[in-house]
């Protein structure tokens, strides 16, 4: 099962040289230098390489912090931190807000920044192996994983890093508490996605395909609820997404739980939850509509034109058809036998 997922922008940044004539004095301390800046260019470089796979972004991503380490922890083994932690300016702009740089003379927040993107990486990388036709279960779990490493990514920075910053982030921008809970809850949604489509490959209990997409459906309203107190200018686009998935994996759920339903010979209760599903559905369609005419930060598509939604328009439409049909042909409980 193919899936669509929105994405914001990766951040920029300014070239940095790490040239410090004035303090390197030893060739191997010139040759750290050098090697920070060359692995830098080659991690930015990665992030839209369309070759790149998760072992290239990791060894690059590996060989990069660990030299961006000597800029932050003390050499020695203490907890104190770097003298070099402040001898750099670092730029980069944000996901939402364009092309407007944040600026921090802090190596703290240049990794916090390089692995915010790294994240997003994660994410652009699951997104398009999973909108390949006929995905393997090889690539299904890939999808699976690069997500969940997306989300611990963008966790553990909330948690480790953020508040190690001597300038609090900026409100309204990427670093921000609820910019980063909205990226987590949303890779937790598109994980579990991948989650429901092996399941109904599975042909898995209806029951189970239900409450997995309720779950989902949760998720994708948890996102939009965090983003809610932001500059609609920005976020509009992205709530637009959070709440047309939050649609579309209801009308899933009511479908799924009709079929439950169904099968307990329970018709008439399966028909209403098969009209229920209809109406989520024909809202998710108006917002995908929405989403394709609404401007701001992030991918440009028609999601209603798009396999993973026309196959739901159908199963509804099966599922409610067969609940009536079945429904004509159960017995009246109040007729009389003659």
């Amino acid at each position: 099962m193919t899936h669509w997922f929105h994405r914001n922008p990766l951040k920029a940044t300014a070239p940095v040289s790490f040239n410090y004539y004035a303090v390197v004095t030893t060739p191997a301390a010139s040759k750290i230098c050098n090697d920070l800046r060359s692995s830098r260019t080659r991690l930015l470089e990665l992030f839209t390489d369309l070759t790149c796979n998760p072992e290239m972004m990791k060894n690059a991503t590996d060989s990069y912090f660990s030299l961006l380490q000597g800029f932050i922890n003390s050499l020695d083994n203490s907890t104190q931190e770097s003298k070099l932690r402040y001898i750099q300016n670092f730029k980069w702009t944000d996901t939402l807000q364009g092309h407007v740089p944040s600026a921090q003379q802090d190596a703290v927040f240049e990794l916090i920044s390089m692995a915010f993107n790294v994240a997003l990486w994660y994410t652009k990388y699951a997104s398009r192996l999973a909108g390949k036709e006929n995905i393997t279960e090889d690539e299904a779990k890939e999808v699976h994983r690069s997500l969940k490493i997306a989300a611990g990514i963008f966790k553990h920075l909330k948690e480790n890093h953020i508040p190690k910053l001597i300038t609090p982030a900026e409100k309204g921008r990427d670093l921000e508490v609820r910019l980063i809970d909205s990226y987590i809850i949303q890779c937790q949604a598109e994980a579990q996605e991948v989650t429901i489509a092996r399941a109904i490959e599975l042909k898995h209990n209806p029951g189970l395909i239900a409450a997995l997409a309720y779950e989902t459906a949760n998720f994708y309203q948890r996102a939009d609820h965090t983003l809610s107190s932001l500059e609609p200018a920005y976020t509009i686009k992205w709530r637009k997404y959070l709440h047309l998935k939050m649609c579309f994996y209801t009308a899933y759920a009511y479908c799924y739980h009709g079929q439950t339903l169904l099968a307990s010979d329970k018709c008439g209760e399966a028909i209403r939850s098969l009209q229920e599903s209809e109406k989520f559905y024909s809202k998710a369609e108006a917002l995908c509509k929405e989403y394709g005419e609404t401007k701001g930060p992030g991918t440009t598509a028609k999601p209603s034109g798009h396999l993973f939604f026309r196959k739901l328009g159908s199963l509804v439409k099966n599922t409610l058809e067969k609940c009536q049909r079945e429904n004509g042909f159960m017995p009246n409980p109040n007729q009389r036998k003659k």
